[in-house]
């Protein structure tokens, strides 16, 4: 008799066993499933935050690095900017991982054809800090703060600007600066600061140096800009860092009013990546081939964002990964086990085959047929029912992590950021530095059962189910026909 003929009726004969065994698989293939559908739809997810998202490095001063430099040589520690070389910076702008980048040189100034917006207690606030540090520009204050009234943002593109690039400003009248206005005196500025002082588009407005009015510069205005940024409130106790009052100029315009010492410089670059996956290379690539001074500066891969949006469903898919090895394995021990007890039971009927002439490698066969049998019934039944329950476990295990994330940042109170805090966020955004944004992480799998799914479970299944049956197969068959059947009872 053939031996596919005897799998089917041993199978069919079998029917408690073969349920069994049809049950167990068919466990086992729905959790396979389920867990490489979890893995394919974070995939799926984190392809579109990373679309979304995007990501960017910034290259700026190693503060660390300095701040060792200082206590080493013993010096008194001072807040202070070192100027990064606009050549080294533009040696990475060839890099293949790149769709963008901004250029960004901050400065303070003072108004001298137009009126600044004055805030209510800045008058107060500003004498005070002066009469406190005594010293005309603020004592310690950065750029002479206490006598500026306007912040001067120097840029490459204020369309790549994070307050553009977040909706948080926008242009109303004119153009956005690109680099095609590098050193030219051209001006972004706000749209009440305009109204206030009947600004328009065409007209020139003069800006001197907040720490020597003798430099100055005529700016003509190319755009005008909404902004719906209420300010910092500690920030807002100095006009200079009024959101109404920040001008937008080239890079190259903001170098002039700090000095010839800032020339050909830039206060820190931004590059933003076509992929958040491909900053590590990024970085690798630039510290190996490019002459940036990295004792000095370094390259801070700003990838926060897109973690805080992937990390709950980064750590379902990790969990998915780790359920479709151990149930693999232990399907595969599992099923071996009842095999083998099946094969133990059916000594006599090897025996008798074998003494009558069959050859092993089709015993072998029938077992493996068998098996194969009860995967393609499990697979079928996985198939019709491994959605269902892949969205259930990936929505328990999702709703988890984002209770887990919840309690995290409930743990972290505003007050831990200490004292102070408030003004430094307000002095990054006003320098063009990165400052930390919330966004929500992904509360939804988009869960579908692909094809690539089905293949990869078909390829498991039949794996556990060839070495299910083969072992223990295996060894039993390397006895002697006379040796089977003398040792039955």
């Amino acid at each position: 008799m053939n031996f596919l003929k005897r799998s089917f009726l041993n199978v069919k004969a079998r029917k408690g066993k073969s349920l069994l065994q049809i049950f167990i698989f068919s466990v086992i293939c729905i959790l396979v499933l389920s867990g490489l559908s979890i893995q394919s739809a974070a995939e799926k997810a984190s392809d579109l935050a990373r679309q979304k998202l995007g990501g960017d490095v910034t290259l700026q001063v190693d503060m660390e690095k300095m701040r060792e430099k200082m206590q080493s040589s013993g010096s008194q520690l001072r807040f202070g900017r070192e100027p990064i070389p606009v050549k080294s910076a533009e040696e990475l702008l060839s890099y293949s991982q790149l769709k963008g980048y901004n250029f960004y040189s901050s400065t303070l100034g003072k108004a001298n054809s137009f009126n600044p917006i004055e805030n209510e207690t800045s008058g107060t606030e500003e004498n005070t800090n002066q009469s406190n540090t005594g010293q005309p520009d603020g004592g310690r204050m950065p750029g002479g703060i206490a006598n500026a009234d306007v912040s001067i943002q120097g840029v490459s593109f204020t369309d790549s600007v994070q307050e553009f690039l977040d909706g948080n400003s926008s242009i109303t009248d004119g153009n956005h600066i690109t680099d095609n206005d590098l050193n030219s005196n051209v001006a972004l500025v706000e749209k009440t600061l305009a109204e206030e002082n009947n600004l328009k588009i065409g007209d020139t407005i003069n800006v001197s140096s907040a720490r020597d009015e003798s430099t100055s510069a005529e700016l003509k205005i190319v755009g005008i800009y909404e902004t719906s940024s209420s300010g910092d409130d500690q920030a807002m106790n100095f006009t200079a860092m009024n959101p109404y009052n920040k001008i937008y100029v080239p890079y190259t315009v903001a170098n002039t009013l700090k000095g010839t010492d800032y020339k050909d410089t830039i206060d820190n670059a931004v590059y933003y990546m076509k992929d958040p996956a491909k900053m590590d290379s990024f970085v690798s690539e630039a510290k190996k081939n490019s002459s940036i001074d990295f004792n000095t500066f370094k390259l801070d891969a700003n990838d926060q964002l897109y973690q805080q949006m992937m990390g709950p469903i980064q750590n379902v898919a990790s969990f998915s990964k780790n359920v479709v090895y151990l149930v693999t394995i232990a399907g595969a021990i599992i099923l071996g086990l009842i095999v083998m007890m099946s094969i133990r039971e059916r000594k006599y009927e090897m025996g008798v085959l074998l003494a009558i002439g069959e050859k092993r490698w089709k015993l072998i066969g029938q077992f493996i047929t068998e098996i194969l049998m009860v995967a393609v019934i499990a697979l079928g039944i996985a198939t019709v029912s491994g959605k269902v329950v892949a969205d259930k476990i990936g929505d328990q295990l999702l709703s988890q992590e984002l209770t887990a994330q919840t309690n995290e940042s409930a743990s972290s109170p505003a007050s831990f950021g200490g004292p102070g805090m408030g003004f430094g966020r307000g002095m990054q955004g006003m320098l063009g530095m990165r400052v930390q944004q919330q966004v929500d992480p992904v509360d939804d799998l988009q869960i579908e059962v692909t094809s690539h799914d089905l293949g990869m479970l078909s390829l498991i299944g039949f794996l556990i189910a060839v070495l299910s049956a083969l072992l223990p197969s295996l060894s039993v068959l390397r006895l002697q026909p006379k040796t089977i059947l003398t040792k039955q009872d």
